[in-house]
């Protein structure tokens, strides 16, 4: 199919779903802990809060895959072909823990396409909602923003960096943390780890930072500062890139009884901006 563009119809995808199954396996959740740098819950605890980010991959054959690494496009999601795709952000209601060492479910079903302007060109974004579950009850629900941008100099920059959090980490990342982190999501985008691609085909200046493993941190981040609290609503929202090897924090604080304000950045400003909802 041709590019997308302001006149494409993507009605026939509005509504669609697909369907996947899981085991929540500890195999995998020790990897993701080792990845992180934490201890791995065991069979019948808690999967902890955006993990689930690391299951429900369907492998798609190297044959299958688009240019990018990531599976070629129009099938489950819309074609966007000659764009660069990028997790923009969403929204995440956790409505009871996942079980690690249970089977799961997740329902995912497209609710939104939109075609938008903006100072980098055109843009396409497509919203897919995901219900995740475990013996029949809703456990996490979210919906996911995905955008795909024209392929123009990526914006590098926010402006003043973040102010001062309640709470704050450092992350250093490395490409051993990007490589492992694509390896746990089964991750093909060539962003993470082919500096080559990176650099000379997508115009960065150089790995890209997951945009899902920033928000995992942020999130994290605001769990260790407040042990007490249990999340109930995460928004999260991406700002702009973080690359290798700058390091960047994640911060926050806590704005009214029951609200939080999380960022991730560096002196180049705001990379991530999240809400958070607890009690």
């Amino acid at each position: 199919m041709n590019a997308p563009t302001s006149t494409t119809d993507f009605t026939a995808w509005i509504g669609r779903t697909e369907e996947a199954h899981d085991v929540l396996s500890r195999n995998l959740v020790k990897r993701i802990a080792a990845t992180f740098g934490e201890d791995a819950p065991a069979d019948g605890e808690a999967l902890p809060a955006l993990w689930q980010w690391c299951f429900f991959q369907e492998p798609v054959a190297e044959s299958q895959l688009g240019g990018d690494g990531h599976p070629a496009r129009g099938g489950f999601l819309p074609p966007a072909d000659n764009r660069n795709r990028m997790w923009a952000g969403g929204r995440v209601e956790f409505i009871e823990p996942l079980t690690v060492g249970a089977e799961a479910h997740r329902l995912s079903t497209i609710l939104r396409i939109e075609e938008k302007h903006g100072r980098t060109g055109s843009l396409l974004f497509v919203t897919v909602r995901h219900d995740y579950s475990q013996d029949g009850r809703l456990c996490v629900r979210e919906e996911q923003d995905i955008v795909y941008r024209e392929p123009n100099p990526p914006k590098l920059a926010s402006g003043e960096a973040p102010g001062p959090g309640d709470w704050s980490e450092t992350i250093s990342p490395t490409p051993t943390l990007l490589f492992r982190y694509s390896a746990v999501t089964f991750n093909g985008h060539r962003i993470h780890y082919d500096y080559p691609y990176v650099t000379d085909t997508e115009g960065y200046p150089g790995l890209v930072v997951h945009g899902p493993m920033i928000a995992t941190l942020n999130l994290r981040a605001f769990v260790r500062a407040n042990p007490d609290k249990r999340v109930r609503r995460f928004a999260y929202r991406g700002v702009r890139p973080l690359t290798l090897p700058t390091p960047f924090e994640v911060s926050g604080r806590i704005v009214e009884a029951g609200s939080a304000q999380l960022w991730a950045g560096n002196d180049a400003g705001v990379a991530q901006s999240a809400e958070v909802e607890f009690d």
